[in-house]
């Protein structure tokens, strides 16, 4: 094997690691972040329902919504997320019922149902800010899915800036983060390299 080979080799294996390692590194820094900057609105990134009732990880992201709300962080939360086939419910309008049940007011909660992934659900959600006369959110997720979908929300134009839920099943154990940390890194670079391509293929979620 010819020394320019084995150097292209080396440099090969060496960005096969690095890459990863950097991007990992910022899902996990960017879920420590908890910025509550004011904003045109709250977006509460959507989970699973079942029959209208949120899961357990869907409810800690509402519940830390409401919370921000409370605090004057926005004066309006929109919740996000289509139904599956079947569905009678779709995920924003679960989320939307149980903020009103936290005692949030009907008229500032917003469900744009619409999108069965982040980055569509995002898309979404940019149009509609912007048909408002907006420009600014604060995302509402689990902590390691925050760097993924402030990055999407960035790139469909929006001011964005994450606070995830500090409760729930994605932050009960060590395990549950390490192994959302392996897969949202995962989940990043598929989202960049389908950017890159022009694909409009997604990594689900």
């Amino acid at each position: 094997m010819s020394r320019a080979v084995s150097w292209v080799l080396t440099i090969a294996l060496l960005l096969c690691l690095v890459i990863p390692g950097f991007i990992a590194f910022r899902v996990w820094h960017v879920a420590r972040i908890d910025d509550r900057t004011p904003a045109d609105a709250i977006v509460v990134l959507g989970a699973a329902q079942y029959n209208g009732v949120p899961t357990p990880v869907f409810q800690a992201r509402l519940e830390h919504a409401a919370l921000l709300y409370d605090e004057g962080v926005a004066p309006q939360i929109i919740t996000v997320g289509g139904g599956q086939p079947g569905d009678l419910y779709t995920e924003a309008g679960s989320g939307r019922a149980y903020l009103t049940r936290l005692g949030v007011p009907p008229e500032a909660v917003l469900a744009v149902e619409t999108g069965t992934n982040t980055e569509g659900s995002l898309d979404a959600v940019a149009q509609t800010v912007r048909d408002q006369g907006g420009h600014s959110v604060v995302l509402v997720s689990d902590p390691t899915h925050s760097y993924r979908s402030r990055m999407m929300a960035r790139d469909a134009g929006l001011d964005a800036w994450t606070s995830p839920t500090r409760h729930g099943p994605a932050v009960w154990t060590r395990e549950n983060q390490i192994m959302s940390i392996i897969r949202e890194t995962g989940a990043v670079l598929w989202y960049q390299y389908h950017r890159i391509v022009g694909s409009d293929v997604d990594f689900p979620g």
